[in-house]
């Protein structure tokens, strides 16, 4: 073996080994190339010119920040008329001390651009309130609408019920009368067998009504027809069906019944 090749089982050549740790000096290169880049990006904002509107900025704070001096023309005139720093405006000093404070515009917006977005979001939210109170309107409508249906629903359904009360108590008084035949045919409930009675009925009262189209027939409704016999009933038998009594006569009727309608009676 030549004294220039080295032995790779000596010692000195596996110290070598050992010294060097895998990925180490890639890691250690990436930090140094960060580290590098990071100092070129300081140096670079530091050396950075800047602009107008930086420039123009930062003289503004300054200055705001600064007191008048006597080298402004416009407070040399005043210190000429008697002012003195720190005093308010005014003959008698007790105007304005602090100036006017500026207000920069930083858009591209005209003069009024801002009153007119002020306006135009005041006129959104008032539309929008308006459309909530019409939405809460037609909420509360159709509420009210609801319960007026559901009343008139459960009064005609109550009209109804007395309407049949009735009907039975007349035709039940008309036959201990030996009356055989009621006065109107709604006076008595309808029977049964009826149906196709009235059904014939009503196509011929159409067909007379087709005849004779200058005779009006006025119908009437259950609470017409409730009003109607009730009345019979009172009058003729001395009855009130809601009372459930006959009474003796009429002066019986009228000194111990409350009335003549439901309302009476609750």
């Amino acid at each position: 073996m030549s004294d220039e090749e080295e032995d790779y089982m000596s010692d000195a050549f596996l110290s070598k080994i050992q010294d060097v740790k895998p990925g180490v000096s890639m890691v250690r290169r990436e930090k140094e190339a960060m580290k590098k880049e990071l100092k070129q990006k300081e140096k670079n904002i530091k050396n950075r010119q800047k602009t107008y509107k930086e420039q123009e900025r930062e003289s503004r704070e300054t200055a705001l920040q600064s007191s008048i001096t006597n080298e402004n023309r416009g407070f040399a005139l005043l210190q000429k008329m008697g002012y003195k720093a720190g005093q308010g405006l005014g003959k008698a000093g007790v105007g304005r001390v602090d100036p006017i404070p500026l207000n920069i515009k930083t858009d591209r917006g005209g003069i009024g651009m801002e009153e007119a977005k002020k306006r135009k979001a005041e006129e959104e939210l008032e539309h929008y309130r308006r459309k909530v109170r019409a939405k809460q309107q037609n909420e509360t409508k159709s509420l009210e609408d609801f319960r007026s249906r559901v009343r008139t629903e459960r009064e005609e359904r109550k009209i109804e019920g007395d309407l049949r009360r009735s009907q039975r108590s007349c035709e039940q008084l008309d036959s201990q009368k030996g009356i055989t035949i009621p006065r109107e045919d709604w006076y008595w409930p309808k029977a049964d067998g009826d149906n196709e009675e009235d059904d014939l009925k009503e196509e011929e009262e159409e067909e007379e009504e087709e005849e004779d189209k200058e005779e009006e027939i006025v119908e009437l409704t259950s609470f017409d027809k409730l009003q109607i016999l009730t009345s019979y009933l009172r009058g003729v038998h001395f009855y009130c069906i809601w009372c459930g009594t006959t009474y003796n006569d009429e002066e019986d009727l009228c000194s111990n019944c409350p009335g003549d309608t439901a309302a009476d009676h609750d």
